[in-house]
């Protein structure tokens, strides 16, 4: 089967050279002198095609070039001053500082079925000039797309209570899926951040209806932790005043100094119910 296509390719193409080789010859050949026609206009007007010539790219630039639509060699140009032929050289200016965007708010199902919006920033910047030239149509817009996606791809599989509550973790790996992403077209994705995860307003009182009772149930728990050990003290203290009756007259005293301390122009003297005792029987008689 091999030899008959290659006797076909023969009889197709009688000299021996391929129809690609013969194309490649060609455009090699029309390159050669549509450069030496520029070369020989640049010197026919020479001062004037000189500031044609000469193009400047800013320290954070680099400049991919392409000469009949064809890459130059030697990768992209920068920063500084470089030379280009006008008439058959074409460049692009590639910014290599870090841009930022917002990522829109996404509906998200999560993995317990609860629906959110969730919106995220992202920071990025070029890697390698030329790849992301040649290799996607417009880098800024496929990596906001595929951010987009990979924040719904990533939520969809953690629950809410992570959502909330593991944001560091979920950024980290969706930068690396978008870093992963983003690889082949130069790009490199510096950080991801999550910036607001909206839940549903029957969802939000729902939340704050529980987080209520927890809270009112656990400040009863301690209120009768606190009774519990206040009675145990007191029981320890009617202990202690039962062995030293003179105990009682001097936490007596003790009151009587912390009332008059405050000001009080009424003064509660307790008198026991054993002083009465004498009296009734005297009037029983």
């Amino acid at each position: 089967m091999e030899d008959f296509d290659k006797d076909s390719r023969r009889h197709q193409n009688p000299s021996g050279y391929s129809l690609s080789a013969e194309s490649g010859e060609r455009q090699g050949v029309c390159a050669f002198l549509l450069t030496g026609v520029s070369i020989l206009l640049i010197i026919v007007t020479f001062p004037f095609s000189f500031l044609f010539c000469i193009k400047v790219v800013q320290e954070y630039e680099r400049a991919v070039i392409f000469r009949l639509g064809r890459l130059l060699r030697g990768g992209a140009k920068g920063p500084g001053i470089f030379f280009i032929i006008p008439c058959i050289d074409t460049y692009c200016k590639v910014d290599l500082r870090t841009v930022s965007f917002d990522v829109p708010p996404q509906e998200i199902l999560s993995k317990d079925s609860v629906t959110v919006a969730v919106d995220a920033v992202v920071y990025y910047r070029i890697s390698n000039a030329t790849i992301s030239v040649t290799n996607v149509e417009d880098y800024g817009r496929s990596t906001r797309l595929l951010a987009a996606t990979t924040l719904r791809n990533v939520l969809g599989t953690k629950n809410l209570s992570d959502i909330l509550s593991e944001r560091e973790s979920i950024s980290h790996v969706m930068q690396t899926s978008l870093d992963e992403g983003t690889d082949p077209w130069g790009v490199k994705v510096e950080r991801v951040e999550m910036k607001d995860v909206r839940l549903p307003v029957q969802l939000q009182r729902a939340m704050a209806a529980e987080a209520e009772a927890s809270r009112e149930a656990r400040a009863k728990l301690i209120a009768a932790e606190g009774e519990q050990k206040a009675s145990r003290a007191l029981r320890e203290a009617s202990e202690v005043i039962a062995d030293s009756p003179a105990a009682l007259q001097l936490r007596y005293l003790q009151t009587l100094n912390s009332i008059a301390a405050e000001k009080n122009s009424t003064i509660v003297f307790p008198i026991p119910l054993e002083l009465f005792k004498g009296f009734s029987k005297g009037m029983k008689q």
